[in-house]
């Protein structure tokens, strides 16, 4: 792709990120959204392959008719309201529909099966602006709601989401997919607090956003598009392995490492709520993800291949780690110690 033409799609993502976080007016969230949509379907499509383009068809349809529902959502609350204010969403049936429409911008079950098959489709650095950056500007507008939606809804969808973004990832293959699922279930995390303690749900976010840059990045550098390669990287590059050994336990919310920070404060705010059963539920269905997350960890870093392997041995490279793996790798696993701090700061 030529570079000007990727320097313009970034910046049209930023464009369309700033003008949906910092606007009050539904129809300016909704153009930057649809500036958002419009930038990432060229990154989607730039290899020509027909999956690729499949990828960018099926995303292009899935967050048309989810544009097409926060519109109106928005109208239909301005019918009976008077208000075009985002923090105004008062009527019940206009909060369902802009549930219903940020769902499937986001990829919450049921929602979600466009998320895998785009994600597959996708180049790893433009899979991780589908996973982190896209994802930013329909979580600030749920957060900005967050008063007025449903919250029996919401948990529902929130324990769907966890479930089943556990349950499909187990026997997947292919890194992309995994990551997709992996996605799928921390957004449930992300869902089930939001009425409750709305910044959690954005400290969740910034935290999951990280974890899975570090990921992405480490895949990009070892170029691993499935766990058959992932076998054999660690002659490649025996230190990202190990790293990537200890991001992927921190995904997946094990002590003491960053990522069982935001499920510690949830489940906490959860009990705190009288929603236990809601916090046993979600924090059992995530070890479905615990156990994909250790099956790639296995991948990575445990598992000699066999002799009779017909993959050929990738050279062991003295090149230096990208300094921005190693910066993201680090935070996604020593912030814990620092939880006092950033709960008082939320």
């Amino acid at each position: 792709m030529n570079p000007r033409a990727k320097l313009i799609f970034i910046i049209s993502l930023l464009l369309g990120t700033t003008i949906t976080i910092s606007s009050n007016h539904w129809v300016m969230a909704w153009t930057g959204l649809e500036i958002n949509t419009l930038a990432i379907l060229p990154l989607i499509s730039k290899s020509h392959h027909p999956r690729a383009i499949e990828a960018a068809t099926k995303y292009f349809l899935v967050q048309a008719a989810a544009s097409t529902l926060v519109l109106f959502s928005s109208m239909t609350n301005a019918w009976f309201t008077g208000q075009w204010d985002i923090t105004q969403m008062t009527h019940p049936t206009s909060s369902l529909i802009l549930t219903a429409a940020i769902s499937m911008k986001l990829g919450l079950a049921p929602f979600h099966f466009w998320f895998p098959e785009v994600l597959q489709g996708s180049p790893l650095m433009t899979g991780l602006l589908l996973s982190t950056v896209m994802k930013f500007p329909p979580i600030t507008l749920l957060y900005m709601t967050s008063q007025s939606l449903n919250p029996m809804l919401l948990t529902t969808l929130a324990i769907l989401s966890v479930a089943l973004g556990g349950w499909m990832g187990l026997n997947q293959t292919q890194t992309r997919k995994i990551m997709a699922f992996s996605s799928i279930a921390h957004l449930g995390w992300m869902a089930i607090i939001l009425i409750y303690y709305p910044k959690l749900t954005l400290l969740n976010f910034y935290l999951y956003a990280m974890m899975t840059a570090a990921v992405f990045l480490t895949l990009n550098s070892m170029k691993v598009l499935k766990l058959s390669t992932l076998m054999t990287a660690w002659a490649k590059a025996p230190s990202l392995s190990t790293i990537l050994l200890l991001t992927l336990l921190s995904l997946a919310g094990l002590p003491p490492l960053t990522g069982f920070l935001p499920k510690w404060l949830i489940i906490q705010e959860l009990t705190k709520q009288d929603m236990a059963p809601a916090a046993i539920i979600i924090s059992l269905l995530s070890l479905l993800g615990l156990f994909f997350y250790l099956r790639l960890a296995y991948c990575a870093t445990i598992t000699l291949p066999p002799h009779t392997t017909n993959h050929m041995k990738q050279w062991h490279t003295n090149k230096p780690v990208n300094p921005s793996i190693a910066v993201l790798t680090t935070l996604s696993i020593m912030l814990l110690p620092i939880s006092p701090m950033l709960a008082t700061i939320i």
